[in-house]
């Protein structure tokens, strides 16, 4: 059995090969941190809340394929995108509120942005304990 840090090692070094091998490096940009008001006039922020009731609609109504699987896979990930670029420019917030959505909602979908991202449950977790997130 390896120890703990030889683990982390490599661990770390398979997702360091993965991103090497597949994925376009996001270029390091410092932002300065966004302000509430900046972003609350904004009309993406209006367009995103009808688009979020929008689609809250169409699931009470049964109308589940409103959006094409590309359409929704294409919002998830610039959410995402837009998430992470908004912590690491240093503002704090969880992605969703509170006890807004059920567990199992939660689950389903870390569950595929796992499995989309070929990462494991494990990865997750050394990440984790790695940054302190």
């Amino acid at each position: 059995m390896s120890s703990p840090k030889r683990a982390a090692k490599i661990v770390a070094k398979a997702i360091v090969e993965k991103n090497a091998a597949g994925s376009k490096p996001r270029p390091a940009v410092a932002r300065p941190p966004l302000k509430r008001t900046e972003v609350a006039g904004n009309g993406a922020s209006a367009d995103a809340n009808k688009l979020a009731a929008t689609l809250e609609r169409g699931i009470v109504d049964g109308k589940l394929n409103m959006v094409t699987a590309e359409a929704l896979q294409k919002l998830i990930a610039a959410a995402c995108r837009v998430y992470t670029a908004r912590l690491e420019a240093g503002e704090q917030f969880m992605p969703i509120p509170k006890n807004s959505i059920s567990a199992t909602d939660v689950m389903v979908t870390a569950s595929g942005l796992l499995k989309a991202a070929d990462l494991a449950v494990f990865e997750l977790g050394m990440w984790q304990s790695w940054t302190g997130r």
